[in-house]
């Protein structure tokens, strides 16, 4: 019998075995933020093609020109700790915080990072995404595993009345709409598991039967922020596990994006998948936390082009 030889490099992310046999595409090297650890978060495309992310300990929000590259820092959210960004109707960004971790927020300010004004207050705001009527659901990042205190509330789009969706919650995450809007997608990072919510015609209500948990996640640390294209798949980030999750519209995973350098534990915080508009390129937000190949933005093929949702039109 032979003896088991332990390799070092069994101790760093590893893609489970039941996800081997998936489709599997490799990340390219597209833009590096920082040669420091930076942490990435919260995609977002405006109208005109630029780029809006945060840098979420130093409370940073970034534009990127997609045309020259260029990089500006337009607006420093001290001690916020913003995680998400989304563009309202009107243009402005709504900036998700979740502060002390306590006591977070959500604020808006314009493209130029100008104007901040106070949306929410009290809530510990992860994410956020819009509906066509201007109104949002937002993810509550608290909880722990046997102590589930989080959830996902809506937003009204005149008085920002707030309606709670789903409770009972560890550490709900990232959030996003179905194409005709009438799914909600929720990943539950604490428990490892993906929300599949039926929505009511209303929005804030869920149809009889309507919640499911299509997946359960494998490893450390857990689902992280997602996003759909136009074929109603489903992009989810894996925190600490250097790659991206694809599912189908009825949550049946069908492929996966990996970072190059994860099999040596490299760039694994993976926290944010985004598609460019009018393309299927996706870009991926990632940083090597406690190494040397700091903040970078990645790039991969996705398995369909960008959802045109109504901030586009």
């Amino acid at each position: 019998m032979e003896s088991f030889i332990w390799e070092p490099s069994l101790a760093n992310a590893l893609v489970p075995p039941a996800e081997g046999s998936l489709q599997t595409l490799v990340a390219k090297p597209w833009f590096q933020v920082s040669k420091e650890f930076k942490q990435l978060e919260g995609l977002c495309f405006d109208r005109q093609g630029n780029l809006f992310f945060v840098e979420v300990f130093g409370g940073t929000i970034f534009r990127l020109d997609m045309h020259s590259m260029k990089l500006t820092e337009i607006y420093h959210a001290k001690g916020m700790m913003p995680t998400a960004i989304k563009i309202h109707k009107d243009g402005r960004l709504y900036v998700a915080c979740v502060g002390d971790l306590k006591n977070g927020c959500i604020f808006a300010v314009s493209p130029e990072g100008s104007d901040p004004e106070m949306i929410i207050e009290g809530h510990v705001v992860d994410d956020l995404i819009f509906d066509s009527s201007g109104g949002f659901y937002f993810s509550e990042f608290i909880g722990e595993t046997c102590n589930p205190t989080g959830g996902v509330y809506y937003a009204s789009p005149d008085n920002y009345e707030i309606t709670p969706v789903m409770k009972n919650m560890a550490c709900p995450n990232g959030v996003a709409l179905s194409v005709d809007e009438r799914v909600l997608w929720v990943t539950e990072t604490s428990t490892n598991r993906l929300h599949m919510i039926e929505l009511d015609e209303d929005g804030t209500s869920i149809v009889p039967y309507g919640t499911s948990i299509p997946y359960h996640f494998t490893g450390y640390l857990g689902p992280d922020s997602c996003c759909i294209d136009s074929a109603d798949n489903l992009y989810v980030a894996m925190y600490g596990q250097g790659r991206v999750m694809i599912f189908n519209r009825k949550g049946y995973p069908i492929g996966q994006v990996l970072i190059p350098g994860r099999e040596q534990g490299k760039l694994l915080r993976s926290t944010h998948p985004a598609l460019i508009p009018e393309t299927n390129k996706l870009v991926i937000c990632t940083n090597d936390h406690g190494g040397d190949q700091g903040a970078w933005l990645y790039l991969s093929e996705g398995f369909a082009k960008a959802h045109r949702s109504f901030q586009f039109h």
